[in-house]
């Protein structure tokens, strides 16, 4: 029972930042960081230690990609901590589901969005300046254009990404049930 709520809590995490994350660019702290640290104690209430420990592995290990991108200035701290929040609370391999559907449901939302602006050609244009500039010598690079740098706001893919991975979970228990 405990795994449901988890689930739950997990959900109304992801659709409350989706929200703000859409309105404001921002996820904020008082959102995520409780979730983190509730995790690992519905862990224990859900599955002793063996619940701890999967839930702090779901933080460590959903957290990780994330943070590398955050580092590299690819992604935003909010969404580095909702994606571990969402580890804890759903335990390890949910957690990187919902990571994977998430990046999935970004490609394909801020494909479509672009398209519709008209803005895929350029942005794609700089996607492959950005990957040959650094294999080729400093005087051969061609510059970035800036117009066609985008920002994308991750809130409403997380909440997909959790979604659908809670859903594939939940419905592969029903049938097996």
């Amino acid at each position: 029972m405990a795994v449901y709520i988890a689930h739950a809590i997990a959900l109304g995490i992801v659709s409350a930042a989706a929200v703000t994350d859409t309105r404001t660019g921002h996820i904020p702290n008082w959102l995520t960081l409780p979730a983190i640290v509730f995790g690992p104690i519905i862990g224990f209430i859900a599955a002793g230690l063996g619940g701890v420990i999967e839930a702090v592995l779901g933080i460590l290990v959903c957290g990780l990609v994330p943070y590398l991108l955050f580092r590299k200035g690819a992604m935003a701290g909010g969404d580095v901590k909702l994606f571990a929040a969402v580890g804890g609370l759903t335990g390890i391999f949910i957690g990187v589901e919902a990571q994977f559907l998430s990046f999935i449901a970004a490609g394909v939302l801020a494909l479509g969005g672009l398209a519709w602006r008209g803005k895929l050609l350029g942005t794609l244009a700089n996607t492959l300046r950005l990957m040959i500039n650094p294999l080729i010598p400093q005087s051969k690079r061609t510059e970035v254009d800036e117009e066609n740098l985008n920002e994308f706001r991750l809130g409403g893919s997380i909440f997909l990404g959790t979604l659908l991975a809670l859903a594939f979970r939940h419905q592969a228990l029903w049938t097996l049930g």
